[in-house]
């Protein structure tokens, strides 16, 4: 089970799966070109919702299918800090 982190630092908002940064897929799409964001329904949140669902999935198809509901229902949603895990997507997918 991968763990999802975000927190808002001095150098901007890291986000990190399993202690590593967190790819923002810029080649996949690109939504938000100076990275990612939440806690509204944006280009940034929507890059962050992109790149968990990437990770998640490993099929781009599908994260290009699912990231911006995704973004809707939990990355506008997160505290300045927040934490997700595999089980909480696909339990959040399965609503």
């Amino acid at each position: 089970m991968k763990t999802y982190l975000g927190q808002r630092t001095m150098d901007g908002p890291q986000v990190t799966v399993d202690g590593q940064p967190l790819d923002p897929r810029f080649d996949l799409k690109t939504l938000s070109e100076e990275g990612f964001e939440w806690t509204y329904e944006g280009d940034a949140p929507a890059q962050l919702a992109l790149a968990i669902l990437a990770d998640h999935f490993q099929d781009d198809r599908k994260a290009l299918e699912h990231y911006d509901s995704f973004m809707r229902k939990a990355v506008a949603n997160f505290n300045n800090d927040w934490e997700m895990t595999t089980k909480d997507i696909d339990h959040l997918l399965n609503e």
